[in-house]
């Protein structure tokens, strides 16, 4: 139950984006994750298809409750976003042309693009744990949004193009970390 209502409480917080908010009470406020394990998990879940969320609760939960609390953590999330939007959408019609409507909703993008980029520096620091290094590391998610926000590429092409070169250049580093290091006695 604390589960479900954990994940509950992260979507209703979350208009643009429930991760920003799932990183901090994930790791800062229930401190069911590491900074390391939620940026891992959320890799995965960035690359799998669906919600990245929904991907992330899905593991968290499978992994540490199992199917009963990967149920519970995507309930969680599910649940009361659902009943909000049925209603929303039941008056949308008649209330779309309201000036006070279209106010609301500029202002929760900028909100939600502001939500983004904070947990983007957050998680920055990560990369100075990424194989690559940071420099290539950010070269690439600079590519990456330029092909996205500027070029206008599908996302399948970004992630197959721009993220395959990310796999590639990681395996080459690891490679070559890997034959630096002078091997493991056994039993060490």
């Amino acid at each position: 139950m604390e589960l479900f209502l954990a994940f509950n409480a992260l979507t209703l917080q979350g208009f643009g984006g429930v991760m920003p908010i799932a990183e901090r009470v994930l790791v800062d406020e229930k401190q069911w994750m590491t900074h390391k394990q939620f940026v891992e998990d959320f890799a995965v879940a960035q690359f799998l298809p669906g919600p990245n969320v929904i991907n992330l609760a899905l593991a968290f939960g499978r992994r540490h409750f199992g199917l009963g609390g990967a149920l519970a953590a995507v309930g969680g999330l599910l649940a009361l976003p659902l009943i909000l939007i049925i209603m929303v959408a039941s008056q949308y019609a008649r209330m779309i042309d309201l000036p006070e409507v279209q106010g609301a909703f500029r202002g929760i993008s900028v909100v939600a693009a502001g939500l983004v980029a904070g947990t983007s520096l957050k998680l920055s620091s990560a990369l100075r744990n990424n194989p690559m290094g940071r420099a290539p590391a950010i070269l690439l998610a600079g590519a990456g949004f330029g092909a996205l926000a500027l070029l206008h590429w599908p996302l399948y092409w970004v992630m197959l193009l721009i993220g395959g070169c990310g796999m590639l250049l990681s395996a080459l580093a690891l490679s070559r970390r890997d034959r630096r290091q002078p091997p493991r006695e056994p039993g060490a």
